[in-house]
């Protein structure tokens, strides 16, 4: 899992989304992202460690990946959409 994928447990699931660290150098605020593609669909079962998701934040890609086994019930950013850095991205029940 990457320093800056955020995982909360909200009670019903796992959040998954991206939080801003301040890592990379750059001239311009790391506040939004595009969803470039979901390689899991809803109701789909996964393990601890497989790609989620690819998302784009200033130019750079992110494989998002799974923290832990479950299903990924919900997917709240669709492909194409921007999103704000710590929105929620999908959740994942646990098994």
């Amino acid at each position: 899992m990457s320093d800056r994928q955020l995982v909360t447990d909200g009670g019903s699931g796992l959040r998954v989304g991206i939080r801003a660290t301040g890592e990379w150098e750059s001239d311009v605020d790391e506040t939004e992202g595009v969803m470039v593609n979901w390689f899991v669909r809803e109701g789909r079962t996964v393990e601890a460690g497989d790609t989620l998701c690819e998302i784009q934040v200033e130019k750079v890609s992110i494989d998002l990946q799974a923290p832990t086994a479950g299903t990924l019930e919900e997917i709240t950013v669709a492909e194409d959409d921007e999103f704000e850095i710590g929105d929620t991205l999908g959740w994942i029940r646990s098994e």
